[in-house]
Protein backbone atom coordinates (compact mmCIF):
# COMPACT_ATOMS: atom_id res chain seq x y z
CA UNK A 1 0.00 0.00 0.00
CA UNK A 2 1.32 2.91 -1.31
CA UNK A 3 1.00 6.28 1.21
CA UNK A 4 2.30 10.02 0.49
CA UNK A 5 2.43 11.58 3.77
CA UNK A 6 2.64 15.94 3.51
CA UNK A 7 3.44 17.47 6.96
CA UNK A 8 1.90 20.87 8.05
CA UNK A 9 4.94 22.77 6.93
CA UNK A 10 5.25 21.66 3.72
CA UNK A 11 1.92 22.88 2.21
CA UNK A 12 1.95 25.62 -0.01
CA UNK A 13 1.92 29.28 1.86
CA UNK A 14 0.10 32.30 1.21
CA UNK A 15 0.46 34.85 3.46
CA UNK A 16 -0.93 38.38 3.73
CA UNK A 17 -1.02 40.59 6.84
CA UNK A 18 -4.06 39.54 7.34
CA UNK A 19 -4.33 35.52 5.71
CA UNK A 20 -2.59 32.74 6.61
CA UNK A 21 -3.75 30.16 3.83
CA UNK A 22 -1.93 26.60 3.91
CA UNK A 23 -2.78 24.75 0.11
CA UNK A 24 -2.97 20.91 -0.16
CA UNK A 25 -2.72 21.56 -4.03
CA UNK A 26 -1.93 24.08 -6.41
CA UNK A 27 -3.41 27.20 -5.35
CA UNK A 28 -3.24 30.84 -6.48
CA UNK A 29 -0.10 32.11 -7.42
CA UNK A 30 1.46 28.13 -6.55
CA UNK A 31 1.28 25.37 -9.40
CA UNK A 32 2.99 22.26 -9.56
CA UNK A 33 1.91 20.38 -12.10
CA UNK A 34 2.35 16.80 -10.18
CA UNK A 35 -0.11 18.27 -7.39
CA UNK A 36 -2.92 19.35 -8.28
CA UNK A 37 -5.77 17.37 -7.08
CA UNK A 38 -6.02 13.78 -5.41
CA UNK A 39 -9.05 11.58 -6.60
CA UNK A 40 -11.68 14.51 -7.10
CA UNK A 41 -10.32 16.58 -4.49
CA UNK A 42 -8.95 20.35 -5.85
CA UNK A 43 -8.72 22.08 -3.65
CA UNK A 44 -8.07 21.51 0.20
CA UNK A 45 -7.08 25.12 1.92
CA UNK A 46 -5.97 25.37 5.84
CA UNK A 47 -6.82 29.19 6.59
CA UNK A 48 -6.42 31.45 8.92
CA UNK A 49 -8.18 34.90 8.66
CA UNK A 50 -7.13 38.15 10.91
CA UNK A 51 -10.52 40.11 12.87
CA UNK A 52 -12.35 42.00 11.01
CA UNK A 53 -11.09 40.79 8.05
CA UNK A 54 -11.66 38.34 5.05
CA UNK A 55 -12.66 37.74 1.73
CA UNK A 56 -14.77 40.19 -0.13
CA UNK A 57 -17.26 39.38 -2.57
CA UNK A 58 -15.57 37.38 -5.15
CA UNK A 59 -16.89 34.89 -8.17
CA UNK A 60 -17.33 31.47 -8.22
CA UNK A 61 -19.06 28.90 -11.08
CA UNK A 62 -19.12 24.75 -11.33
CA UNK A 63 -17.32 23.81 -7.95
CA UNK A 64 -18.74 22.36 -4.54
CA UNK A 65 -17.46 24.47 -1.90
CA UNK A 66 -17.43 22.64 1.65
CA UNK A 67 -16.24 24.68 4.65
CA UNK A 68 -15.91 23.19 8.11
CA UNK A 69 -14.13 25.75 10.49
CA UNK A 70 -12.05 24.93 13.93
CA UNK A 71 -11.78 28.08 15.61
CA UNK A 72 -13.41 31.09 15.61
CA UNK A 73 -16.75 32.02 13.09
CA UNK A 74 -16.87 32.78 9.67
CA UNK A 75 -19.56 35.08 8.08
CA UNK A 76 -20.89 33.73 4.71
CA UNK A 77 -22.91 35.82 2.37
CA UNK A 78 -24.11 35.36 -1.28
CA UNK A 79 -25.84 36.79 -4.07
CA UNK A 80 -28.47 34.05 -3.83
CA UNK A 81 -29.91 35.79 -0.49
CA UNK A 82 -28.03 33.42 1.71
CA UNK A 83 -26.42 34.36 4.73
CA UNK A 84 -24.94 33.10 8.06
CA UNK A 85 -22.42 32.67 10.86
CA UNK A 86 -20.45 29.64 9.96
CA UNK A 87 -18.70 28.21 13.63
CA UNK A 88 -17.18 24.68 14.95
CA UNK A 89 -19.77 21.95 14.26
CA UNK A 90 -21.52 23.55 11.80
CA UNK A 91 -20.81 22.00 7.99
CA UNK A 92 -21.56 24.26 5.37
CA UNK A 93 -22.12 24.10 1.37
CA UNK A 94 -22.30 25.92 -1.42
CA UNK A 95 -22.80 24.99 -5.12
CA UNK A 96 -21.86 27.67 -7.32
CA UNK A 97 -23.61 25.86 -10.39
CA UNK A 98 -23.87 28.76 -13.16
CA UNK A 99 -22.33 31.46 -11.15
CA UNK A 100 -22.35 32.72 -7.48
CA UNK A 101 -20.81 35.84 -6.16
CA UNK A 102 -20.35 35.31 -1.97
CA UNK A 103 -18.11 36.95 0.62
CA UNK A 104 -16.57 34.89 3.35
CA UNK A 105 -15.84 37.35 6.59
CA UNK A 106 -14.18 36.70 10.15
CA UNK A 107 -16.56 40.17 11.32
CA UNK A 108 -19.37 38.12 12.81
CA UNK A 109 -20.43 41.03 15.83
CA UNK A 110 -18.19 42.10 18.86
CA UNK A 111 -15.63 39.08 18.88
CA UNK A 112 -14.57 40.19 15.71
CA UNK A 113 -12.55 42.57 17.43
CA UNK A 114 -10.29 39.88 18.79
CA UNK A 115 -10.63 36.83 17.31
CA UNK A 116 -9.42 34.69 14.65
CA UNK A 117 -11.06 32.24 12.71
CA UNK A 118 -9.48 29.42 11.68
CA UNK A 119 -11.05 26.90 8.89
CA UNK A 120 -10.91 24.42 5.95
CA UNK A 121 -12.34 25.33 2.84
CA UNK A 122 -12.47 22.25 0.43
CA UNK A 123 -13.50 22.45 -3.76
CA UNK A 124 -14.62 19.25 -5.99
CA UNK A 125 -16.55 19.25 -9.58
CA UNK A 126 -20.03 18.49 -9.45
CA UNK A 127 -20.79 15.43 -11.44
CA UNK A 128 -22.57 18.12 -14.14
CA UNK A 129 -22.78 21.39 -14.69
CA UNK A 130 -25.46 24.14 -15.51
CA UNK A 131 -27.42 23.39 -12.10
CA UNK A 132 -28.66 26.28 -10.21
CA UNK A 133 -26.66 27.78 -6.93
CA UNK A 134 -27.71 26.43 -3.92
CA UNK A 135 -26.62 26.56 -0.50
CA UNK A 136 -27.07 24.27 2.77
CA UNK A 137 -25.48 24.30 6.35
CA UNK A 138 -25.97 22.06 9.06
CA UNK A 139 -25.21 21.83 12.75
CA UNK A 140 -23.55 18.03 13.65
CA UNK A 141 -22.06 19.02 17.24
CA UNK A 142 -24.57 16.38 19.07
CA UNK A 143 -23.67 13.40 15.80
CA UNK A 144 -19.79 14.34 16.70
CA UNK A 145 -20.24 14.22 20.53
CA UNK A 146 -21.43 10.84 19.82
CA UNK A 147 -18.14 9.58 18.67
CA UNK A 148 -17.22 7.41 15.58
CA UNK A 149 -16.98 8.55 11.94
CA UNK A 150 -19.94 11.01 10.80
CA UNK A 151 -20.71 11.63 7.33
CA UNK A 152 -20.77 15.10 6.90
CA UNK A 153 -21.07 15.98 3.02
CA UNK A 154 -21.74 13.04 0.54
CA UNK A 155 -23.16 12.52 -3.06
CA UNK A 156 -23.38 8.91 -2.58
CA UNK A 157 -26.98 7.59 -2.39
CA UNK A 158 -25.29 4.90 0.21
CA UNK A 159 -24.65 7.35 2.89
CA UNK A 160 -27.17 9.81 4.80
CA UNK A 161 -24.35 12.40 5.15
CA UNK A 162 -25.43 15.77 7.24
CA UNK A 163 -25.18 18.20 3.98
CA UNK A 164 -25.24 16.83 0.43
CA UNK A 165 -22.78 17.74 -2.23
CA UNK A 166 -23.56 17.13 -6.31
CA UNK A 167 -20.56 14.47 -6.86
CA UNK A 168 -22.10 10.66 -6.53
CA UNK A 169 -18.38 9.03 -6.09
CA UNK A 170 -17.43 11.47 -2.66
CA UNK A 171 -18.24 11.09 1.08
CA UNK A 172 -16.37 14.08 3.28
CA UNK A 173 -16.15 11.69 6.99
CA UNK A 174 -15.39 13.55 10.26
CA UNK A 175 -14.78 12.15 13.22
CA UNK A 176 -13.63 13.85 17.15
CA UNK A 177 -12.12 10.91 18.74
CA UNK A 178 -10.64 10.51 22.42
CA UNK A 179 -7.18 9.50 23.36
CA UNK A 180 -6.81 5.70 22.21
CA UNK A 181 -10.35 5.40 20.58
CA UNK A 182 -10.30 3.87 17.26
CA UNK A 183 -12.11 3.72 14.28
CA UNK A 184 -12.18 2.38 10.90
CA UNK A 185 -11.34 3.54 7.37
CA UNK A 186 -14.46 3.53 4.99
CA UNK A 187 -13.61 2.24 1.75
CA UNK A 188 -12.95 4.35 -1.29
CA UNK A 189 -10.55 4.68 -4.62
CA UNK A 190 -8.94 7.62 -3.37
CA UNK A 191 -8.08 8.03 0.44
CA UNK A 192 -7.56 11.84 1.51
CA UNK A 193 -6.92 12.26 5.55
CA UNK A 194 -6.48 15.59 7.26
CA UNK A 195 -5.80 15.50 10.90
CA UNK A 196 -7.59 19.14 11.80
CA UNK A 197 -6.32 18.49 15.42
CA UNK A 198 -4.33 15.93 17.82
CA UNK A 199 -2.62 13.02 16.80
CA UNK A 200 -3.73 9.64 14.95
CA UNK A 201 -2.00 6.62 13.77
CA UNK A 202 -2.94 4.80 10.55
CA UNK A 203 -0.80 2.18 8.89
CA UNK A 204 1.93 2.48 11.39
CA UNK A 205 2.03 6.37 10.30
CA UNK A 206 1.66 8.88 12.75
CA UNK A 207 0.17 12.52 11.76
CA UNK A 208 0.13 15.48 13.80
CA UNK A 209 -2.15 18.31 13.76
CA UNK A 210 -2.60 19.95 9.84
CA UNK A 211 -0.68 16.43 8.72
CA UNK A 212 -2.20 14.84 5.13
CA UNK A 213 -2.38 11.46 4.45
CA UNK A 214 -2.65 10.76 0.93
CA UNK A 215 -3.36 6.93 -0.62
CA UNK A 216 -4.97 5.18 -3.06
CA UNK A 217 -7.95 2.80 -0.87
CA UNK A 218 -7.64 2.37 3.01
CA UNK A 219 -10.55 0.54 3.51
CA UNK A 220 -10.53 -1.69 6.74
CA UNK A 221 -7.41 0.24 7.73
CA UNK A 222 -7.43 1.17 11.77
CA UNK A 223 -7.23 4.76 12.64
CA UNK A 224 -6.31 5.36 16.23
CA UNK A 225 -6.16 8.61 18.38
CA UNK A 226 -2.68 8.90 20.47
CA UNK A 227 -4.26 12.17 21.76
CA UNK A 228 -7.88 14.13 21.41
CA UNK A 229 -8.04 14.48 17.87
CA UNK A 230 -10.02 14.96 14.48
CA UNK A 231 -10.22 13.97 11.76
CA UNK A 232 -11.20 14.45 8.08
CA UNK A 233 -11.29 12.14 5.55
CA UNK A 234 -12.24 12.54 1.70
CA UNK A 235 -13.18 8.67 0.29
CA UNK A 236 -13.53 9.20 -3.77
CA UNK A 237 -14.37 6.12 -6.37
CA UNK A 238 -12.98 8.11 -9.18
CA UNK A 239 -10.23 9.96 -10.22
CA UNK A 240 -10.48 13.77 -11.86
CA UNK A 241 -11.72 13.21 -15.50
CA UNK A 242 -13.27 9.64 -15.17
Amino acid sequence: MSLHVVRADERLLTSTDWLTSRHGFSFGDHYDPHNTHHGVLLVHNDEIVAPGQGFDTHPHRETEIITWVLEGSLVHQDSQGHNGVIYPGLAQRMSAGTGILHSERNDAGDAAASERVHYLQMWLLPDETGADPSYEQRDVSTELAAGGLLPLASGDPRHDSAIRIRNAGATLWVARLAAGQRVTLPAGRFTHLFASSGAVEVESTVLGAADTLRAHDLGGSALTARTAAEVLIWTMDAALGE
